[in-house]
């Protein structure tokens, strides 16, 4: 404390903070108790600075706490626990037990589209009749046994013999068969073997080190990982026709989700870090690997785009690139872009906060699980029947933002349930957009899991070794994403495209291709 230009050291067990006696009070002059005064008064504003530093302090650290412990001992999953009814079940009177069904599906019926080895057993040596003792003969009746096995993956060498052929009248001329085709020719290695390493990483997320590994201990030969690298670098190049018509189909669509992550580069590059970018539109997507992560990154994709709304994340690369976007397609006369946020993001930072001592953050979670059970009720409805559903939502969120009108300044600025609440309060208009757009998502959380893969194999195979191995990786990952969200088996996608690719047949998106699937309704 500092009163009359001396710094004086006060500890809480100092005999000058007890209580003065009555009779000592008594005995002081004017003078003296206003000197006495004052010095209550300063450290009493002393105190009160050190306690809102302290208050700070404590929700800064137990915050930390709470997430730390959150992410070692808690669930995974942000998905609310469903609470049980406390409704004692009624005894039921025992029925009669039913009878187990005499038929069972055989594995055939169970798995229609597996392939069936068929074998014939018969015996080795003739069986005697039991009746008689004369020679049994076999009667053309069959019973019928079957089961799932595994044949095991098996690397093989094909060796061709192309035939020449000669002219026997005037031995002018020697012509050789032409070779079959192949996605890479006079490559050491086949179209199947390429096709199942490729999938193998970017599918599977197996490192082609442990791939090769795989085959050699089934028996196989063992491949240079290497060389088995540069072919998916190849395969990316000849497919990525089909990444760049994906990436004109997403971004076709009026409603983008963007995120990003970052990605390693082991060498190749001055940058340590470049940053793979992931935009979902309808049921395709697409990723572009860039060495920034500044918001001209998304300002490119969404100036090429029929993009009139943006879902993400509160980031500043995000809001920079609707901003510019805006003001450019104001002056083009195009359709101005509107900007989304993630409720997932708002929810999270409520899920992370002890809901058991914080019950103002359990106020938040109990009314957006509401608010989540109705989103889920809107799977496969019209967008009438989306917006009549949504509406439903308002006075929850309403509800939500009186009451962190009231807590955002309860809280510490610094503690992260007071973050939390001043992210609702700020971005309410964000985050609320939804509910008058049936074709905006009520989360990114779609955009989270496209990148779920190549985070998995970021862990895995560590990083790139160049540029080209970036580019290669955002190509198949496009690929092998797509597949996913328009329902197509990829390892079948990439054999079908070879096929076409060979044949100079029209090449189909994922999508493209699942749509043309479908059986028109009768």
């Amino acid at each position: 404390m500092k009163y009359k230009n001396e710094i004086v050291t006060v500890k809480l067990n100092d005999p000058r903070l007890k209580p003065i006696p009555d009779e000592l009070l008594e005995g002081l002059t004017k003078q003296e108790l206003i000197v006495l005064l004052r010095g209550e008064q300063a450290l009493r504003s002393l105190m009160e600075t050190l306690l809102v530093t302290a208050e700070e302090s404590i929700f800064k650290f137990e915050g930390q706490f709470f997430r730390i412990r959150r992410t070692l001992y808690g669930s995974r999953s942000e998905k609310s626990k469903k609470e049980k009814p406390q409704v004692k079940p009624e005894k039921k009177e025992a029925g009669p037990i039913k009878p187990r069904s005499k038929t069972k599906r055989l594995p055939s019926e169970r798995y229609p589209d597996a392939k069936i080895i068929q074998e014939h057993i018969t015996a080795e040596n003739d069986p005697d009749c039991k009746a008689c003792n004369s020679k049994m003969v076999d009667s053309g009746m069959q019973e019928v046994t079957e089961y799932v096995t595994m044949i095991p993956k098996e690397a093989v060498i094909v060796r061709q013999y192309r035939h020449k052929y000669r002219c026997t009248s005037c031995h002018g001329d020697i012509k050789t068969a032409p070779a079959a085709p192949r996605l890479i020719p006079g490559s050491s290695y086949g179209d199947e073997i390429i096709i199942d390493a490729t999938l193998s990483k970017y599918c599977d997320l197996i490192p082609m080190e442990r791939y090769t590994s795989i085959l050699a201990r089934q028996g196989s030969i063992t491949i240079p990982p290497q060389s088995l690298i540069a072919a998916t670098i190849r395969l990316a190049q000849i497919y990525k026709p089909i990444y760049k018509e994906i990436e004109r189909q997403t971004t076709e669509n009026r409603v983008l989700l963007a995120d990003e992550t970052p990605h390693r580069m082991l060498e190749g590059d001055e940058k340590k870090n470049l940053y793979l970018w992931g935009f979902i539109g309808g049921s395709s997507a697409f990723y572009r690997c860039c060495d920034t992560r500044s918001g001209d990154v998304a300002f490119d994709i969404i100036s090429q785009s029929k993009c009139e709304v943006l879902l993400s994340d509160v980031y500043s690369g995000y809001k920079k690139a609707v901003r510019v976007a805006h003001e450019t397609r104001i002056k083009e006369n195009r359709p101005t872009v509107a900007t989304a946020y993630c409720n997932s993001h708002a929810r999270r930072d409520f899920k992370l906060s002890d809901e058991s001592l914080v019950p103002e953050a359990q106020v938040m979670i109990d009314l957006y699980r509401k608010i989540y059970m109705l989103e889920a009720t809107t799977k496969g409805k019209s967008h009438p029947e989306i917006l009549a559903i949504r509406s439903e939502m308002l006075p929850f969120f309403e509800n939500m933002k009186e009451h962190a009108l009231v807590c955002k300044n309860k809280f510490s600025s610094k503690s992260s349930l007071g973050k939390a609440f001043e992210y609702f309060f700020k971005y309410y208009n964000e985050l609320t957009y939804f509910l008058t757009d049936p074709e905006v998502p009520i989360d990114n959380n779609a955009t989270e899991r496209l990148l779920r893969s190549p985070v998995i194999g970021r862990k895995t195979w560590y990083g790139n070794h160049s540029k080209r191995g970036a580019e290669t990786a955002a190509i198949h990952f496009t690929l092998v994403q797509s597949c996913h969200l328009a329902g197509v088996n990829p390892r079948l996608y990439y054999r079908l495209a070879r096929d076409w690719i060979l044949k100079g047949d029209p090449i189909l998106t994922p999508l493209e291709y699942a749509k043309s699937q479908k059986k028109p309704p009768n």
